[in-house]
C-alpha cells in the first residue's frame, strides 16, 4: 500500500477533463488499495499540501499548459517525489509541437508541412494553399484549432480575438484529408510497445473536443480497418516518436491517413493521455488484456523521480 497524490484539476482549458480523469484514477487507487490525496494546483495551498503529504508518488492527472508542458515534473524533481508519466524534457518538447516536428523530422517520421507563425500574421491572408488547419503551438485536446477548407475567403478571425487565450504562435499545416487513428504506446524497461489502432469517427466535422469528451462525441473501431501493412507502420512509428523525444509511461499518437494519395502524417504525442469514460488509452488497454485498473497499477507502478 502506498501513499499517491493525485495531481488533478489545474488552470488549463482541459480542466474538465482532468478532473473526470482523476476521478476514475482516484477510484481505481482506492480499489488497488492505496490511501490517495487528491492536489488541485487551482487551489492557493496545493504546494504546501504537496510538500506536506508525504507521498511515495506522484500520480499525474493534469492535461495542458503546467500540467504536461515540464512545469509541474520540475517541481516533482525539485521534491524528490516519484511521478508518473514523462519526464521535463519530454513533456515541454512534446507540448511545443513545432520542437516536436523538429525532433520527428530528425527521426525521419511522416509529418504534414507547415510553419510556426504569429497568430496575427497568420490571419492576415491564407498563409499557404487551402485547405490547411491553423493549431495553438502549445495546447492539447484540439483547443483552438481550425480547419480552414477550400472556398475560404481569408483565414479565421478568431485569430484576432483580443480574448484569445492560447498562445501568440500558431502551427499552420497542410490538411490531410481520410482516416483519424491513434496508436497508445507504453514505455516498458524492456523497450517502447504499441498497444493497438483506433480509427476515430467523429459525430461532428472532426475529432474536436467535444467529440473527445462528450458521451457520443465520436465512434471508435478497434482494431481500425486498415491494410496489416500501414498499421504495422503506424504502431511502429508511435513507438518510435514516444522514444525519439524521449518519453516516459503511457503516450498516444495521433495520426492522418489519407488512403487515396497514401500519405500518412504524424500530428502530436500526447504525454498525458485522457483516462475519461470516453478515452481512447484504456479503451486501446481493455483489447490487449489490460483493464483499468491493471492500467493505472501500471502507471503507478512506472513512477519514478527523475524521469
Amino acid at each position: 500500500m502506498a501513499l499517491v497524490a493525485v495531481l488533478l484539476g489545474g488552470l488549463s482549458p482541459e480542466r474538465s477533463v482532468s478532473l473526470s480523469t482523476g476521478a476514475g484514477c482516484v477510484a481505481a487507487l482506492k480499489r488497488l488499495g492505496h490511501d490517495v490525496v487528491e492536489i488541485d494546483p487551482k487551489e492557493p495551498d496545493w504546494l504546501e499540501r504537496l510538500k506536506g503529504a508525504g507521498a511515495d508518488a506522484a500520480f499525474n492527472v493534469l492535461h495542458g499548459p503546467g500540467g504536461e508542458d515540464g512545469r509541474i515534473q520540475g517541481v516533482l524533481e525539485y521534491l524528490n517525489i516519484p511521478y508518473t508519466h514523462s519526464g521535463v524534457l519530454a513533456s515541454a518538447l512534446a507540448m511545443d509541437k513545432a520542437k516536436a516536428k523538429a525532433v520527428f523530422a530528425q527521426a525521419g517520421l511522416p509529418l504534414a508541412a507547415g510553419k510556426l507563425m504569429d497568430r496575427r500574421e497568420a490571419a492576415k491572408a491564407h498563409p499557404m494553399a487551402l485547405p490547411y488547419v491553423v493549431k495553438p503551438n502549445a495546447q492539447g485536446s484540439s483547443v483552438g484549432v481550425f480547419i480552414v477548407r477550400e472556398g475560404a475567403n481569408r483565414p479565421p478571425e478568431q485569430l484576432l480575438d483580443p480574448d484569445w487565450s492560447f498562445g501568440e504562435d500558431v502551427l499552420v499545416e497542410e490538411f490531410v484529408s481520410g482516416k483519424e487513428l491513434t496508436v497508445t504506446v507504453l514505455g516498458e524497461k524492456t523497450g517502447s510497445r504499441a498497444l493497438a489502432v483506433t480509427e476515430i469517427l467523429p459525430a461532428g466535422e472532426w475529432y474536436d473536443f467535444h467529440a473527445k469528451y462528450a458521451e457520443g462525441g465520436s465512434r471508435h473501431v478497434l482494431p481500425a480497418e486498415l491494410p496489416a501493412d500501414v498499421a504495422k507502420k503506424l504502431m511502429r512509428w508511435a513507438e518510435d516518436a514516444h522514444d525519439a523525444l524521449g518519453c516516459r509511461g503511457v503516450t498516444r499518437t495521433d495520426f492522418m491517413y489519407d488512403p487515396v494519395r497514401g500519405k500518412i502524417a504524424l500530428l502530436e504525442v500526447n504525454t498525458q493521455p485522457g483516462m475519461t469514460p470516453t478515452s481512447l488509452v484504456p479503451e486501446q488497454a481493455a483489447f490487449v488484456g489490460m483493464d483499468y485498473d491493471a492500467l493505472v497499477k501500471w502507471i503507478l507502478e512506472d513512477a519514478s523521480c527523475p524521469r
